[in-house]
């Protein structure tokens, strides 16, 4: 999975960042510190890897990541060529969801660019930049593709979907927002990578004082949870600076740390929730002495195309698939005995493939 983080400047963005992916991207309190795009890889923390892992003695384990790009700040204007954000868009155009952290703290210490606190309007300002860059790529496939309808019925086809984005985008509205059913026609705008076609997670950058109720005191997280709700878009409260003395604690420190803050989970565990939600992810694992492995597939996915994942192969080949969730595996203490149990089921072709299985395919090629 990647996510692409998006913001005005001096919200929080590479700070939140930063204490992500510890990827030490330059943070200041002025405008554009960050002035190439930066790129880290995030581990998703998963402790049902541990328990298999520690009960096979698996020499290697290796959790599902997330790849995040953080870009420089977009200001209003961006698409014209204020600031620097817009020259790195192209960078997040790839990314399976955008990140758009909304600064929801009062700090007079801290520098706004537009000069006061208002997440509805800076979401409004990011979201216009987006449509005006989704616009312009628009025009340019317009242009492109209409030299080829006349003798193309494809290329007709494709110019009526590309003028009714276009219609949507010039009227504000972003594109998602545009019905498209046909199969051929949803990978015909999912090829495009429209900015403004990807799921949108709001990060509601609030102060340490109002973490503990989840932001429920802050009028300003209340109106990004309003908007997030009417729009279809996911949403989460993190406090950026807790993260950043957070990503310096270990483990232990770090679930001390959070107690004392009344917390069961980190802005991190939040983020990766809220973007699985969002994208209808989840993960099945596999298990043995070699490698225990966590593998991100969509929810519904069945189990040929599951074992795609690991290897082309497995799909092509496949046969079945022994199937038994991880903890009646860790409760049995191992495969052999979950077996004499009746605990491993055998799957076919049809078989969806459940959050937290673990499972042994068999294929031939």
């Amino acid at each position: 999975m990647k996510l692409g983080i998006v913001g005005l400047p001096n919200v929080g963005k590479s700070t939140l960042f930063n204490s992500i992916t510890k990827a030490g991207a330059e943070s200041a309190n002025y405008p554009f510190c960050t002035i190439d795009p930066n790129v880290g890889v995030v581990a998703v923390p998963d402790k049902r890897l541990d328990q298999l892992a520690a009960l096979y003695n698996s020499e290697k384990v290796t959790p599902a990541v997330i790849e995040f790009v953080d870009i420089a700040g977009l200001v209003k204007g961006a698409s014209k060529g204020e600031g620097l954000g817009n020259q790195f868009l192209a960078n997040i155009r790839e990314c399976d969801a955008i990140v758009q952290v909304v600064r929801c703290f009062v700090d007079d210490n801290v520098i706004h660019v537009e000069g006061s606190v208002d997440p509805i309007r800076d979401i409004e300002t990011i979201n216009l930049e987006l449509i005006f860059s989704d616009l312009d790529m628009i025009d340019k496939r317009i242009a492109k593709t209409a030299k080829l309808a006349n003798n193309d019925k494809t290329a007709k086809h494709e110019l009526e979907i590309l003028k009714e984005l276009k219609a949507a985008l010039e009227d504000g509205k972003m594109a998602s927002s545009v019905e498209v059913e046909d199969e051929e026609d949803v990978k015909f705008v999912n090829g495009l990578f429209l900015l403004t076609t990807k799921p949108m997670i709001f990060a509601a950058n609030v102060s340490e004082d109002d973490l503990a109720d989840d932001g429920e005191s802050n009028e300003n997280v209340a109106k990004v949870r309003k908007y997030a709700s009417e729009n279809g878009n996911g949403v989460f409260v993190i406090s950026a600076r807790i993260e950043e003395e957070i990503s310096e604690l270990d483990d232990e420190e770090k679930a001390e740390y959070l107690e004392s803050l009344g917390l069961s989970e980190s802005g991190l565990d939040k983020l990766i929730r809220a973007s699985y939600d969002l994208l209808g992810l989840m993960s099945y694992l596999t298990a043995g002495e070699k490698e225990t492995r966590a593998w991100t597939i969509k929810k519904g996915t069945k189990a040929p195309q599951a074992a795609g994942k690991i290897h082309s192969d497995f799909e092509r080949g496949f046969i079945r698939a022994e199937v038994i969730n991880y903890q009646d595996l860790l409760d049995c203490g191992g495969l052999a005995q979950a077996r004499e149990k009746g605990l491993v089921r055998l799957e076919g072709k049809e078989y969806v493939v459940r959050d937290g299985d673990t499972i042994l395919f068999r294929f031939n090629v």
